[in-house]
């Protein structure tokens, strides 16, 4: 049985615009609706293929702030978001999530500015401006992963080293184990070996599953490590 709390997701195109940009991007095209089966669930694929646009418009979708937080923040810097999370509708599974988290490293100053406003004496802030860009991450994610919920990452390997990736990953497996629900996009080859995960590619087309292995990350980043040397000659080389 789906133990999920988002089961699927699916898209009402006629909800959208004949002349919408969201229509334009290969990976979205003729998507009617993504089964979720895994408690982890990767988005992966180049920059501008799509990942934070479809993850984003679920967040959303779901009654997270388009910037971030969690369902309780309520706050607008600037509206970029797209119109898709409109036309999706979510298929819920029958647990009740206890908590969750919608993480952007692109709008995080904003949500931590915001966390020192939203705060009471039962409630003090954690103060992440405070602490480096890394710190504040792993503080926050560490934080609200203690609960069993939904959790919304989008690339939250931007701020972390490769240890502190290795450290999120084994929070995210812990997480999962205890019943919580992630989708992240990412870039990290990391976070993405995470076992029994699921991941999705934007790249080559209708987004699809694919291998941990097929993944640009993985691929690109182990010809790196083998090749250094010949790849960084002929990146570098002079221009004839």
């Amino acid at each position: 049985m789906n133990q999920l709390f988002i089961r699927q997701a699916a898209i009402d195109w006629e909800r959208i615009a004949s002349d919408d940009y969201l229509r334009r991007i290969p990976a979205l095209q003729g998507l009617e609706r993504l089964e979720l089966s895994a408690p982890v669930t990767f988005f992966v694929g180049d920059n501008g293929t799509g990942k934070s646009t479809l993850l984003e418009a679920i967040a959303v979708a779901y009654g997270f702030n388009p910037e971030g937080g969690t369902k309780n923040y309520h706050f607008s810097t600037y509206d970029s978001h797209s119109g898709l999370y409109s036309a999706i509708k979510l298929i819920k599974g029958y647990r009740r999530a206890e908590g969750g988290y919608f993480l952007r490293a692109e709008s995080f100053y904003n949500v931590a500015t915001k966390e020192m406003e939203y705060t009471d004496p039962k409630h003090p802030s954690q103060r992440y401006h405070d602490r480096s860009h890394g710190e504040s991450f792993m503080s926050l994610l560490q934080r609200w992963l203690g609960s069993t919920g939904v959790f919304l990452f989008d690339e939250p390997e931007a701020a972390l080293s490769p240890q502190r990736q290795l450290t999120l990953l084994a929070e995210i497996y812990h997480s999962a184990g205890r019943g919580s629900q992630f989708l992240i996009a990412t870039h990290s080859p990391i976070l993405l070996a995470l076992p029994g995960s699921a991941i999705f590619t934007f790249d080559d087309g209708p987004i699809h599953p694919c291998a941990y292995e097929e993944t640009g990350s993985y691929q690109i980043t182990k010809m790196f490590v083998n090749n250094r040397d010949r790849l960084l000659r002929e990146l570098l080389a002079e221009e004839e």
